[in-house]
């Protein structure tokens, strides 16, 4: 829970205002992290996709807990507010989690995004999760509560939700349909976070449905990545590549866990 001494994480949990987002970026390195915030972005969030990828490990895997404190504290001169993705928290024990938490919020963190998917494909039991977010909370940062259901297709979103209403947020990438949003919206009194689609809602439409933050999760690394390979083939006299590399394909080409 953010906590009232600490006047960044104060100002990061009001930027969560339902019906008027915010737009978080997210960033995989500190380069990509000091142009966001040469950019007005009043606070960024961290990408586990473009951190695992810049350091040769699987994404979602528990695989780069030190790789992202490292760049959490590289980043936190930025003047910048920063919220960290921990994946899972990078444990099953709600201690190990608990002393995580604690050590970003020392480098200046104001929050954390915390998920409920694992590697295999499923989702950590409620009660467990539950606990784990507990865990995290007490550090003085916003504790985004993410839940999977919609990127793996199990469970009940709702349930989940509901369930995690002791955190300071709830995030539901996949989630795409205004109708599903503004459910979702409706049934907790946690500012909703959602992810942007290049195909889904603009923002406008995201707002009306009563979203409260907007994420652009690896988008940007994605996106960078065909800037690279388009740059290169352009000096070799090769036509540009058009789609942007989804989220799989990059997953493919990293390490197996």
């Amino acid at each position: 829970m953010t906590d009232p001494a600490n006047p960044d994480a104060v100002t990061f949990r009001d930027l969560h205002r339902p019906g008027d987002p915010f737009l978080l970026p997210n960033a995989w390195d500190y380069g990509s992290a000091a142009l966001l915030a040469a950019h007005g972005f009043p606070a960024i969030g961290t990408t586990s996709l473009g951190v695992a990828a810049v350091h040769g490990r699987p994404d979602a895997a528990g695989a780069t807990r030190a790789e992202t404190i490292e760049l959490a504290a590289t980043v936190r001169d930025l003047g910048v507010l920063v919220t960290v993705d921990i994946e899972g928290g990078f444990s099953d024990d709600p201690a190990e989690v608990s002393d995580l938490v604690a050590a970003l919020a020392a480098l200046g963190a104001v929050g954390v995004n915390l998920e409920d998917g694992r590697p295999d494909g499923t989702l950590r039991p409620i009660a467990l999760q539950q606990r784990i977010i507990e865990a995290a909370l007490g550090h003085g940062v916003f504790v985004n509560a993410r839940t999977d259901t919609c990127w793996l297709r199990t469970g009940d979103t709702l349930e989940r939700v509901r369930a995690y209403g002791h955190a300071d947020g709830v995030f539901v990438p996949g989630l795409t349909g205004l109708r599903a949003i503004e459910a979702v919206a409706a049934s907790t009194p946690l500012p909703l976070n959602v992810l942007h689609q290049p195909d889904g809602p603009a923002l406008d439409r995201l707002a009306a449905a009563g979203v409260a933050r907007v994420s652009t999760g690896s988008l940007p690394y994605r996106a960078a990545l065909r800037g690279a390979l388009a740059a290169v083939l352009a000096v070799r006299g090769d036509a540009a590549p058009v789609p942007l590399p989804t989220y799989g394909q990059v997953a493919a080409m990293l390490p197996r866990p």
